[in-house]
């Protein structure tokens, strides 16, 4: 069985899923993997559509297609890792019935203009770590700093605020007092069920795919804060742009790169950053250090993970204006357009108020 939801919320549209089965796997509610569209999915025309093809594929006839769900579709994101495999498997039919099924009216129809929204609106938690070594090296020059030895010891993350994310397409409020507003160019994973103690090779597992991760960053409010000995604080609590898709495992894994370490795969994926469309900042995920795979064996040392808790890659090489330099790029003013593209996920775009 493959876990294949994706889940979207771009700049013009409502929050969406869909999913896809290979023919000849363990078959699936249709009933109930079409009433979960209900709350994602309009108009009314496109879900009759769904009826007609589980009553297709079931064979159950009219008399069942109004049928009662035995429990609750979840209507989110978080609410479906929460319910576990049962909703997983419902969701695996979804998109083959956009793919085999529907013509490419109902397919577009799907994508219906909406109110932009988060990916993940208040995860129960939100690490970020530091571990590109490329960006710690350049950061830390730029402030006549060295590296320090501990840095290779063992990834580390601080806790940011899982109130603040924003989707694509949703402005950015300038915190008061920033003159240095920032972007900083990540990939994060989503954990999918409550995990502790986790050996590096086992990530794949309990994570529900990739995303793209913009940790917005007041510079020169988190200078001063850091030099108490604490932080980032007030000069990351503002904002944290997720999405605008979540790719699930089995697309990426022509992607896949294997290393000797055994601390779990990195995926190869190019990462790009534009300011008013022109490209500012590039790297790879690849060039990670420390793997996703050792950076949650370290969140889940001694400590419960629960579904929904996201964990950033932190920055790529010269993936903000603090590494390039503002020579290069200036900080950000009210109405520049910030896009971070990730190979093989999307595109995230967020707007300076």
């Amino acid at each position: 069985m493959k876990w294949v939801t994706r889940w979207i919320t771009s700049r013009q549209e409502r929050l969406h899923f869909f999913a896809r089965t290979a023919s000849g796997e363990q078959e699936v509610d249709f009933a109930n993997a079409v009433l979960a569209l209900r709350r994602f999915v309009a108009p009314d025309r496109y879900l009759q559509s769904c009826k007609k093809v589980y009553e297709k594929r079931v064979g159950l006839g009219s008399s069942r297609s109004g049928m009662d769900p035995l429990d609750t579709p979840p209507d989110t994101l978080l609410t479906l890792l929460e319910a576990g495999d049962q909703w997983w498997q419902y969701a695996l039919c979804v998109e083959q019935l956009f793919v085999t099924e529907l013509t490419a009216e109902q397919q577009r129809m799907c994508f219906a203009t909406g109110v932009p929204a988060p990916l993940l609106p208040k995860p129960p938690s939100f690490r970020d770590f530091y571990a590109f070594e490329a960006h710690v090296k350049q950061a830390r020059a730029r402030r006549g700093l060295g590296m320090q030895p501990e840095w290779y010891q063992a990834p580390v993350f601080y806790f940011s605020n899982a109130a603040a994310f924003i989707g694509d397409g949703m402005a950015v409020e300038r915190p008061r007092g920033c003159s240095w507003l920032d972007y900083e160019l990540e990939v994060a994973t989503i954990i999918r069920k409550s995990v502790r103690d986790v050996s590096p090779l086992e990530w794949l597992d309990v994570t529900a795919g990739l995303t793209i991760l913009n940790d917005w960053s007041a510079r020169d409010i988190q200078v001063q804060e850091m030099k108490v000995g604490l932080g980032p604080a007030k000069g990351k609590d503002f904002a944290t742009s997720l999405g605008p898709v979540l790719v699930t495992w089995d697309e990426l894994q022509d992607c896949k790169v294997i290393l000797d370490n055994q601390q779990g795969p990195n995926f190869n994926l190019k990462m790009r950053a534009y300011v008013n469309e022109i490209l500012r900042s590039q790297g790879n995920l690849a060039d990670l250090y420390f793997t996703f795979g050792q950076m949650i064996a370290r969140a889940s040392e001694g400590v419960t993970l629960y579904p929904g808790d996201v964990i950033g890659s932190g920055t790529v090489g010269s993936g903000c204006i603090l590494e390039i330099g503002p020579e290069q790029q200036p900080w950000l003013e009210a109405g520049d357009v910030v896009t971070l593209e990730v190979e093989r996920i999307g595109r995230l775009t967020n707007v300076i108020a």
